[in-house]
């Protein structure tokens, strides 16, 4: 875990989101570390004013399915909240090539941004150091959210 090269966010920096529709949709495995990252994403967008929305889907499999018909239905922007831990089989990597193709795939055919927060982990220490929590050096919810409302509202602007 590096964190180096992260942007500082200062207050000033925060976005305005008001009048965004944003979904977090988060996987319901390791739920500590899960609910970590919806308490970081929920402040985050607490903070920048966006109306948003909570799901749960079983497993960061699911994670895409459910942001593209999120985005679909009319939300501008979608929050991919998941937990994959290395195990002794093929499946880590067969799950987490699915979540990450996937969720990069349903940004691209929406043209709407899908903030990227699931964590592909060796262990559970490394979700807990990354999950927001007390003691945790890095709140990957916060920033997952924060990306989708920022892409958001560039793609806006973009879009005149």
């Amino acid at each position: 875990m590096s964190g180096k090269g992260a942007p500082v966010l200062r207050a000033e920096d925060k976005p305005d989101a008001s009048g965004l529709r944003v979904v977090i949709v988060a996987g319901e495995w390791h739920e500590q570390i899960t609910d970590g990252m919806i308490a970081g994403a929920t402040r985050a967008l607490d903070e920048s004013g966006a109306d948003y929305s909570l799901v749960r889907v079983p497993g960061s499999f699911e994670l895409p399915v459910a942001c593209k018909v999120a985005l679909q239905a009319g939300a501008d922007a979608a929050v991919a909240l998941g937990v994959i831990i290395r195990g002794g089989t093929p499946h880590f990597e067969f799950v987490s090539s699915a979540a990450t193709d996937g969720l990069t795939r349903v940004a691209l055919d929406t043209g709407k941004p899908v903030g990227f927060g699931v964590l592909t982990l060796d262990d559970e220490q490394q979700g807990i150091d990354r999950a927001g929590l007390p003691g945790s050096r890095e709140d990957k919810g916060y920033e997952a959210a924060d990306a989708a409302i920022r892409t958001a509202l560039v793609l806006r602007a973009l879009r005149g």
